[in-house]
């Protein structure tokens, strides 16, 4: 129960078949918009990969992954956390150059996630990478595709209110860019998700700049893996949500990392020992394209668009009792 949020008189403004309905065509048209505006093919992608090669998204380098043992072809596999790093090696596998790009519609588990209003241990979400120029790898290129992405998401909303009147909530589309350090030095007092929530119920949609390094208190913003964003020149997109009354992140992303921001962050994260992996390799010896790419919450979308309380109004899950408990008492109709 710790930190769930139950809005005074919240009442959803939509059916449950119309906030499947909705779900339906929020997912249809913002995967079309996204593939537009970036340059992306769909295209298929793993729900496991095998164990020790490298491939699984690390996160924070913490977070327990799914694992099991294969009967009939030996070895042991493990559930996705995300895609992070096989896109990268997809993109050189099939070819694709500078300026264009895949993404993926990727089912993962992440057992350690929390579940609360806008966590679940499922997580649904469109991977998306794209090769890029050396020349490329600047601020000003990352502000540009961030503006793009933002426009995608601010189309979705405008025709998903067009469709479902009843939903009246907008998406502010002049987004404001700003550092975790620029963040620190606002509000020194404030822990990181303070500071989140400040900045964004002034700004409306906030790109937060440069996560993953140290600050000048000593501590990152937030975690961030080693081996695929660059900690200089990656973020997330933070929306205001309107229901909650609180920050809520809707996609991590970033240019990935070259061979030197690699092994600068893996000395600085004490994981030079993953350099044995063909991932790792491939970056250090230029096989890999360099690209750019990142995740965005499908279920997170879905629950800003159609203004909903809890991530479980528009994805089916697995929650605690109590948390049933409290959302059923509220009127809060979990999937």
């Amino acid at each position: 129960m710790d930190g769930l949020i139950i809005p005074e008189g919240y009442v959803s403004k939509l059916s449950l078949k119309e906030t499947q309905r909705a779900i339906k065509l929020t997912k249809d048209t913002f995967q079309v918009n996204l593939g537009k505006a970036l340059n992306l093919d769909r295209v298929t992608a793993p729900v496991i990969v095998r164990s020790g090669c490298g491939i699984n998204d690390d996160l924070n380098g913490v977070e327990r992954k799914v694992s099991f043992d294969m009967k009939s072809i030996g070895g042991n596999a493990e559930v996705v956390q995300s895609l992070a790093k096989w896109k990268r090696m997809a993109l050189k596998r099939y070819h694709y150059q500078p300026g264009e790009g895949i993404y993926t519609d990727m089912s993962a588990i992440r057992r350690d996630d929390s579940c609360d209003n806008t966590h679940s241990i499922y997580v649904d979400q469109w991977d998306w990478e794209r090769v890029i120029n050396a020349s490329n790898r600047t601020e000003d290129f990352l502000k540009g595709i961030v503006r793009l992405i933002i426009n995608a998401l601010a189309d979705t909303k405008e025709k998903v209110n067009l469709v479902y009147p009843q939903l009246t909530y907008t998406m502010e589309r002049d987004v404001f860019f700003i550092t975790s350090q620029e963040l620190l030095d606002m509000y020194p007092d404030m822990n990181d998700k303070e500071r989140e929530n400040a900045i964004v119920k002034e700004k409306k949609t906030v790109f937060l700049m440069k996560i993953g390094g140290k600050l000048s208190n000593g501590k990152p913003h937030d975690g961030r893996a080693p081996d695929y964003d660059d900690w200089e020149l990656n973020g997330d997109i933070l929306v205001w949500d309107q229901v909650l009354g609180q920050a809520l992140e809707l996609s991590s992303m970033g240019i990935r990392v070259d061979s030197d921001s690699l092994k600068a962050q893996l000395a600085a994260a004490n994981a030079e020992d993953r350099l044995q992996y063909a991932y790792h390799q491939g970056i250090i010896d230029g096989t890999l394209p360099l690209t750019i790419g990142g995740g965005i919450g499908q279920s997170r979308m879905c629950m800003f668009m159609l203004e909903k309380a809890h991530i479980g109004e528009v994805q089916v899950s697995v929650w605690p009792d109590e948390v049933l408990d409290a959302c059923d008492a509220a009127g809060i109709k979990l999937l």
